[in-house]
């Protein structure tokens, strides 16, 4: 397998785009192939065997482009069939979880928030995570109709932020100090959320830390590119390129729809 082969990424959605932007902040050097299977989002909706077959697909598609490592750039398809893409697949994969282990381990008053999808909620790989902090109150929240306005491009809207106060202060008033952010879509609502949360609270995510463990991975197999020349990014899409083009202020200029 070539070293300047592309790292391929999928989402159910464009949500995984803020992976993504870790990943090419830390990874300049390294050529880029996103998927948006914006057609079938919310995944978080769908029953595992779906969710699997989904990311199946989408794995195939990225192979088919050469994909030399695959970030599986959503927490639903994560939790519910990471462990069936390695077991089918020769190539090295990245999964992302909800970031319970930094909220716990900071947590002053032991209770932190997490907000994520409901297949990401009831995976058993999410409560087989959770039961290593048992003196933590976790307070999980479903956020219901999220994904599908960010999807929409509907961000700032006045119903966007109505979810987000209605999901946000019941843990705000059973006093947490960390809100963990269990969907790859939910880091573009984080100038949002932090109107509506106190300032004490801190916000985690997986970006960071999901671009450390690719650039680890990649250094293990020897896949790290070398090259000197300026490296490609690729984005495919299935729904309306527009919304994806906005979330990435135009920087990148290569939508295909053709899957």
């Amino acid at each position: 397998m070539s070293k300047d082969y592309p790292i391929g990424l999928f989402d159910s959605g464009i949500g995984g785009t803020s992976i993504w932007k870790e990943i090419h902040a830390l990874l300049p050097n390294e050529n880029t192939i996103y998927l948006a299977d914006s057609k079938n989002a919310p995944y978080g909706l769908k029953t595992k065997d779906e969710i699997i077959a989904l990311s199946m697909k989408n794995t195939e598609f990225l192979l088919n482009k050469n994909a030399k490592i695959i970030v599986v750039a959503c927490n639903t398809a994560t939790t519910n069939a990471i462990n069936e893409l390695r077991a089918k697949y020769d190539v090295p994969f990245i999964g992302i979880e909800p970031a319970i282990k930094p909220a716990a381990n900071q947590s002053k008053t032991q209770t932190i928030g997490i907000l994520a999808t409901k297949g990401t909620l009831n995976s058993d790989l999410f409560h087989e995570k959770l039961s290593h902090f048992k003196n933590i109150k976790v307070i999980e929240q479903i956020g219901h109709g999220l994904v599908q306005l960010i999807e929409n491009g509907d961000i700032n809207s006045a119903e966007m932020n109505e979810l987000l106060e209605s999901y946000l202060k019941p843990m705000i008033d059973q006093n947490i100090d960390y809100l963990v952010l269990g969907c790859s879509h939910y880091p573009y609502l984080i100038p949002q959320i932090k109107k509506i949360i106190p300032e004490h609270i801190q916000i985690i995510d997986s970006g960071e830390a999901v671009a450390r463990q690719t650039k680890k991975v990649l250094e293990k197999h020897d896949l790290l590119s070398n090259t000197t020349e300026a490296s490609w990014q690729k984005f495919y899409t299935n729904a309306n390129p527009r919304v994806l083009e906005s979330i990435l202020n135009h920087e990148q200029s290569v939508f295909e729809r053709d899957f």
